[in-house]
């Protein structure tokens, strides 16, 4: 696994890249400048990108996250890629169907649901 910044753990799954939060709180300004300065040049980088997210870690968050999130599901729709999130805790999910974001993303129960029917 490559260790993009202290925050994120890539691991390359044939052409699916996922992105494992290692944190347990997502709560500061750095840790999302951090995020997004990890996760943006990689989508740039690659075309038809298809990013899985596990949140298996993450306990904690703040609504800056979401923005992040949002942020990088347009990035990725430009570049004509996929993007699924996975794992999420289910305080965190409650958020995102409060928010309506569960319409949004793909949500899946783990990594490896989140894997299925994407080109590896």
């Amino acid at each position: 696994m490559d260790q993009v910044n202290p925050n994120l753990e890539i691991e390359y799954c044939g052409d699916v890249v996922v992105a494992t939060l290692t944190d347990e709180r997502i709560l500061e300004d750095e840790q999302i400048q951090a995020l997004e300065g990890s996760f943006m040049p990689l989508i740039e980088q690659t075309d038809n990108i298809q990013l899985i997210i596990d949140f298996s870690n993450v306990k904690f968050l703040t609504s800056s996250v979401l923005g992040l999130l949002i942020r990088i599901s347009k990035k990725i729709y430009e570049k004509n890629g996929k993007l699924r999130l996975c794992a999420i805790n289910p305080k965190i999910m409650e958020v995102f169907r409060i928010t309506r974001l569960d319409k949004i993303f793909e949500i899946f129960s783990d990594k490896d649901d989140a894997l299925v029917g994407l080109k590896r």
